[in-house]
């Protein structure tokens, strides 16, 4: 039997740029499922993103969701595209599972907690304030590498790496300490400066975006507290789910994360196209 895929519709092209087209899996030209293929609109076009894969539950388990994302990948490889990721729900077992095996890597996963009904203590000793201009200033630049130099170490080459950075600060920090629903607080013990945090209140939700204690205080409970501190501003705003992304491989903020009720909601896998 052969597996193909059969465009359902021509090339789309959205208003960010990305491109994106929804297939038929095809047995011997018979529907048994879908594939809805795109670009990124985090990584350009030069990465492909599996946006959907569905087979039909009388054909599963017979290596149909393999081959059409086999032949995704051939599709990808036409665009020009030199990777491709999967985002996967935390449910779809099989999906992941599916993903692996075709040599997919973990590259991040989100996760999210419910809150509770009071906000957590802070520890003896520990306080939080807001971030100083000067501070935010110094604090941006160091974020910038930091969070390009993330992804360079997941397989993103790196002019990708730095224009999504730059691009990503810009967007959602259009005015720089002033911008809308962004909290930066320090973090100090004993009043000796600890660690940062950056906390998004979005729509529904605070997200955590960035986390960080320096280096010379680590492994002291630091980023339990600068959490927790996460977790109060959520709920002072009125939020009731704090989420946030986790960079595969960064096992002491999983380990931390998990201890601190964090659930995953989705994980991104990805795979270079040689």
């Amino acid at each position: 039997m052969t597996t193909t895929l059969r465009p359902t519709e021509p090339l789309q092209h959205a208003a960010d740029g990305t491109r994106s087209r929804r297939y038929q899996v095809c047995v011997n030209s018979r529907p048994v499922g879908a594939v809805h293929l795109g670009t990124s609109p985090a990584l350009g076009d030069s990465a492909a993103r599996v946006l959907a894969l569905h087979i039909d539950e009388p054909d599963r388990r017979r290596g149909r969701g393999t081959v059409a994302a086999l032949a995704a990948e051939e599709v990808a490889r036409g665009w020009g595209c030199g990777q491709i990721e999967a985002a996967v729900p935390a449910d779809s077992v099989a999906g992941l599972r599916l993903f692996e095996v075709l040599g997919y890597v973990p590259r991040n996963r989100g996760m999210e907690k419910r809150l509770g009904a009071a906000p957590p203590a802070l520890p003896a000793g520990s306080a939080v304030r807001p971030m100083t201009a000067e501070e935010f200033a110094a604090w941006q630049v160091y974020e910038t590498e930091h969070y390009a130099r993330a992804w360079m170490e997941r397989g993103v080459p790196e002019a990708t790496a730095r224009a999504k950075a730059r691009r990503d600060h810009e967007q959602t920090l259009p005015r720089g300490l002033a911008s809308e629903n962004m909290l930066f607080s320090v973090l100090e013990h004993e009043g000796v400066r600890v660690g940062t945090l950056w906390v998004a209140l979005q729509e529904g939700k605070a997200y955590v975006f960035d986390v960080e204690v320096e280096e010379a205080h680590r492994g002291r409970g630091h980023g339990r507290t600068l959490m927790r501190v996460a977790e109060a501003q959520a709920m002072e705003a009125g939020k009731r789910v704090l989420g946030l992304t986790v960079f595969a491989g960064n096992a002491p903020a999983e380990r931390l994360y998990e201890s601190l009720g964090y659930e995953t909601v989705g994980s991104v896998l990805y795979k270079p196209l040689v």
